[in-house]
């Protein structure tokens, strides 16, 4: 009996490992067919060259010859499979600093997708080797969920305040040559307030750059706290929701991954700040994290989980 039962068990063992392979093997051989993947509506560039790689497995960088899947997470290119003309680029309205956590695992960040997708207006710093930012807090903010956060359509409200009452490293500075001043936001005439953010260049007034933290968020209150990082204003992103494959047990749904933050909060300010239609002009920032996602729900959907 004891024979018996061991033999059969031996069996189901050989045929759901069977199994198991047989469904990587069709994940890596055919697209999702999921149709609740809420990332299906992007506009994105054809992800063939993704696909194609996926087949052929690892490759190197053409940097420091490490084996990696699609990129290289150190060095920021594509490797050698994923030629990088076939790569989309995507030009942003305003530049962008990530500030990695040391501790950061490099495999696991979503920062570099916005480092390769978007080169010219993204750079990745690790902390705490970072800029500092006190001259030009008036036309920075800091991505942040905090009690003094505000939202993106309140942005110009906010720099208005931070131009009345001027930003100076020192008093030497100040009698060089004054900031020059926000116009004055008159409700009777039915002025918005984001309308002068948006149009007004010469008054000093325009956000130029945004500054994301990238960390577990465990990790976060040693560079939130940071004395460089102090009297910007930290804008959250209340209303969109992760689908981030490794979000962190206990934290809210709205806690997005690095280059969900990015991608969300540019398409809020292309509509609340620069007060145009949005047309999938930013949807590129999601072109491997879409793929990857799809890979992921794929692989959970052979294992059983979902």
């Amino acid at each position: 009996m004891s024979l018996n039962s061991s033999t059969l068990l031996n069996e189901e063992n050989a045929q759901g490992a069977k199994r198991n392979t047989e469904c990587l093997e069709s994940l890596l051989q055919t697209p999702s067919s999921f149709q609740d993947n809420p990332l299906q509506q992007l506009q994105l560039a054809s992800q063939e060259v993704l696909e194609k790689a996926k087949k052929s497995g690892r490759s190197k960088c053409p940097k420091c010859n490490s084996s990696r899947m699609f990129y290289c997470y150190t060095c920021f290119v594509p490797v050698e499979t994923v030629p990088t003309k076939e790569i989309p680029t995507v030009k942003l309205p305003l530049k962008i600093d990530i500030i990695k956590h040391p501790n950061e695992t490099d495999g696991k960040s979503t920062a570099v997708h916005a480092k390769l997708l978007a080169p010219d207006d993204v750079t990745i710093y690790k902390y705490p080797c970072i800029p500092e930012y006190e001259e030009k807090r008036h036309e920075i903010a800091l991505i942040f969920p905090g009690p003094n956060s505000v939202s993106v359509k309140d942005i110009a409200l906010h720099l208005q305040k931070y131009t009345k009452k001027g930003v100076c490293a020192n008093d030497d500075d100040c009698s060089r040559e004054p900031l020059l001043k926000q116009a004055r936001i008159d409700s009777r005439e039915g002025k918005n307030p984001n309308e002068c953010i948006s149009s007004s260049k010469s008054e000093g007034t325009r956000l130029k750059k945004i500054i994301f933290i990238d960390s577990t968020w465990n990790q976060t209150n040693k560079i939130i706290t940071d004395e460089r990082l102090q009297g910007l204003l930290q804008i959250e992103l209340k209303t969109r929701k992760t689908c981030f494959w490794r979000h962190q047990k206990g934290k809210p749904d709205t806690y997005l991954s690095t280059i969900e933050a990015i991608y969300y909060f540019l398409v809020d300010y292309h509509q609340e700040i620069l007060q145009e239609t949005y047309k999938g002009q930013y949807d590129n920032l999601l072109f491997f994290f879409s793929f990857m996602y799809t890979l992921v729900k794929d692989a959970k959907c052979c294992a059983g989980k979902e």
